[in-house]
């Protein structure tokens, strides 16, 4: 036996779950196909946003502060600043479901926050354009995540813990025998009690069981220049979600002191093979995020000085999978979070390595069971 546990993917979910169960001193073992803290999948992208008071409802707030502070243990554990809480806007017509929502999570949690008329908007943050109906709501426990970084503070923080890293090293066959699980990758075959699949668009490879309900999905990031770059500084300028009308976008504030990321929270279409991502961007693919910026960012020059090409595992329902995998008895998924995992990955960690290690966690996750979608 290599292992008590093994973790099938060392990504933005994977690194945490390796680095929560080496911190309960247990056996694990990570496989990944390709470098630590690399940008072939959903973790690219320079950084991430994280937010408290959650739009898509108030059932992954408890999730969301266990997470803060697990990225605030991470960073004192690694010495690396991983998340920074500059404020996050949520902008929408004030009568939408989605600032219900926000508003939902906010009472019911007790969480810091502001609403934003438009006076105050224009007075604080004139940056952005608001329409009529328009209100914002400022979200004081939100910011800046850095996802490269993240990943590979946490994986290598695993191995000091004295979990096994293995990188470069392709799963080809994940299968379930009695009392064990066997791993195989090019080289050789691995064993271990239990599995976790973390394995980001790949995940429904290694259970068919869900493949009809977690699709990989192309993912377009856009940095566009700051005609003053001082008004997008961290300080001036928090990350934002805007939900109305014609604009769906999210965005943060400049990183490199020129550039603003600011990109469609929608996927730009299917991925047919995770293995052969295209990464071209297309002229066509960049007009509607420009359409955007030019109407609701106008101190940005709207044609992108940067983009790149990324992909997520998505649900049918757009809700992740988080749980015992259909038909098994020792192989747990974490995956499909559909654009909105990074952020809670500290959480979702602890939760696979309770999962794994306990069969049960304190924090709430029953509309995340795979169980929803067992054929």
């Amino acid at each position: 036996m290599d292992a008590e546990v093994a973790v099938i993917g060392v990504g933005s979910v994977g690194s945490m779950t390796l680095w929560n169960l080496a911190k309960l001193g247990i056996d694990a073992i990570g496989f990944e196909q390709y470098g630590i803290g690399h940008d072939q999948a959903a973790a690219g992208g320079e950084s991430r946003i994280f937010r408290t008071a959650y739009l898509e409802g108030p059932e992954y707030v408890p999730i969301l502060m266990r997470a803060y502070e697990l990225w605030r243990e991470l960073e004192a554990e690694s010495g690396h600043d991983l998340l920074n809480l500059n404020g996050g806007l949520m902008i929408g017509q004030q009568d939408s479901q989605a600032m219900r929502n926000v508003l939902a999570s906010i009472r019911q949690f007790e969480l810091p926050h502001e609403v934003l008329d438009q006076p105050a908007m224009a007075d604080r943050y004139p940056q952005h354009s608001m329409l009529p109906g328009e209100t914002a709501i400022l979200d004081k426990r939100a910011g800046v995540l850095r996802p490269e970084f993240a990943v590979s503070a946490a994986a290598y923080a695993a191995e000091a813990h004295g979990a096994k890293l293995i990188s470069h090293a392709t799963v080809t066959d994940i299968r379930s025998e009695g009392d064990r699980v066997t791993i195989r990758t090019p080289d050789r075959e691995y064993t271990a009690r239990q599995a976790i699949i973390t394995a980001g668009p790949w995940s429904s490879r290694f259970v068919p069981k869900l493949k009809s309900h977690v699709t990989p999905y192309r993912l377009v990031m856009t940095w566009y220049l700051a005609r003053e770059p001082a008004n997008y500084t961290a300080e001036k300028f928090p990350i934002f979600i805007r939900d109305t009308d014609d604009a769906h976008v999210f965005g943060i504030p400049t990183l490199d002191s020129g550039s603003v990321k600011v990109a469609p929270h929608a996927a730009y279409g299917a991925v047919h093979d995770p293995d052969n991502l295209n990464r071209t961007v297309e002229i066509e693919d960049l007009e509607n995020i420009n359409a955007v910026v030019a109407k609701y960012l106008p101190g940005l020059i709207p044609n992108p000085v940067r983009v790149s090409a990324y992909m997520d595992g998505y649900t049918t329902d757009g809700q992740g999978l988080v749980g015992r995998a259909p038909g098994e008895d020792n192989v747990w998924i974490l995956s499909g979070f559909s654009g909105h995992g990074f952020k809670m990955s500290t959480a979702l960690g602890q939760i696979g390595a309770e999962l794994a290690t306990d069969g049960r966690t304190a924090l709430p996750i029953g509309h995340l069971d795979p169980a929803r979608f067992a054929d």
